[in-house]
């Protein structure tokens, strides 16, 4: 059954000034999406999301073509939020504790050891350079209850872990622009979600085609733009992903023509970073 498989993914490693928007604009190319929420800690490091989508498949589908690929400057990490092996867990609704000025050598079960004295967590890790795979220093610790939450910042904070007197506050969700209905539910122009592209993208999404979309007409068509440096066609959804050597003008251009092909096609381009 649908209703039993994860709809919901884990977006991290964002740029501080990606919005719930943005992402709901970029995500929502691929299937329709049903919310997203984004999190980020008093310190302003790492931001991430989580995104549930109406259907799984169209879950499944952006983490093939998203997971990697560049918003606002920086490589997005897609991946379940879900999973029938409970790898990753939608922790959204939960009471989040960021904890600073960890030492280098404190680990995930280090920190879930100190804090579970004030209640049940639901998800605690030290975040980690994606380079060198040392500590950055810092961590979160999520609990189920808002009153453990609120206990372990009051209690843990300026305790000693390791070698180092840690930091504990809020990790708190980042604040929608403007909370009138009218910017809540108004969908981002083309020209709107360019301005909000970094000036180096080098991929965009096509959409709307309807029938027999190959990587072959993908190339014959963005080849006049510029070397070509990869091709994901996703046909039976209707899409497909082209990048090429960091312009823009791909998307420019194609968007909202057709194609004239033997298929008789239509695409859209969109920059999705």
């Amino acid at each position: 059954m649908d209703d039993e498989q994860p709809k919901t993914l884990y977006v991290g490693n964002l740029s501080r000034d990606v919005t719930e928007a943005l992402i709901l604009e970029l995500f929502s190319q691929i299937g329709p999406c049903k919310s997203c929420k984004m999190i980020v800690d008093t310190a302003g490091h790492d931001p991430y999301c989580f995104v549930e989508f109406y259907e799984h498949r169209h879950a499944t589908a952006t983490i093939a073509a998203m997971n990697g690929r560049k918003i606002l400057g920086k490589e997005v990490k897609v991946n379940w939020a879900t999973t029938p092996t409970s790898q990753k867990k939608d922790t959204s609704s939960h009471f989040h504790v960021f904890v600073g000025d960890l030492s280098p050598e404190i680990t995930t079960d280090d920190i879930k050891a100190a804090f579970a004295p004030f209640g049940k967590i639901s998800d605690c890790r030290v975040v980690k350079d994606m380079a060198t795979g040392k500590s950055k220093g810092y961590g979160f610790v999520s609990f189920f209850n808002k009153w453990d939450a609120e206990n372990a910042i009051q209690q843990m904070g300026g305790q000693w872990l390791g070698g180092r007197q840690i930091r504990t506050n809020w990790a708190t969700r980042k604040p929608a622009p403007k909370t009138t209905n009218e910017s809540n539910t108004k969908q981002l122009s083309f020209d709107e979600v360019l301005n909000q592209s970094s000036l180096s993208n080098c991929t965009v999404y096509c959409g709307g085609v309807t029938q027999g979309l190959t990587e072959q007409i993908m190339r014959q068509t963005f080849s006049p733009f510029g070397q070509i440096m990869e091709i994901r066609v996703f046909p039976e959804k209707g899409y497909s992903f082209v990048s090429n050597g960091g312009m823009v003008e791909p998307a420019q251009g194609v968007n909202g023509t057709m194609l004239t092909n033997q298929a008789g096609m239509s695409t859209t381009g969109y920059p999705t970073h």
